[in-house]
């Protein structure tokens, strides 16, 4: 996924090791045994990518909801999400 002409805040997309990959694998549908296949074969790809803290990074800030962003699936975004919020809670 290449960044947009002038988009300096996602230049990391052209170094991410997903660029030459089907996006489709990113986004698994279902919860079945294949599922948590594609699932892992995204992750191994986000684990030699150089740029996976940016992309993780990038889901987090623009509230990126479906597939699998920063070696990260939707469910574990939103527990570092709600673990996050909690922490500020009980720091308050």
């Amino acid at each position: 996924m290449a960044a947009e002409k002038g988009d300096h805040s996602t230049y990391w997309r052209e170094q991410g090791a997903c660029v030459r990959v089907d996006p489709d694998l990113f986004f698994p549908i279902g919860s079945g045994s294949l599922t948590h296949v594609q699932i892992a074969d995204a992750k191994a790809v986000c684990r030699r990518c150089p740029v996976t803290e940016q992309c993780l990074d990038w889901a987090m800030r623009a509230g990126q909801v479906e597939g699998i962003w920063g070696g990260k699936t939707e469910s574990e975004r939103r527990l570092m999400t709600h673990g996050a919020e909690e922490a500020v809670t009980r720091a308050a």
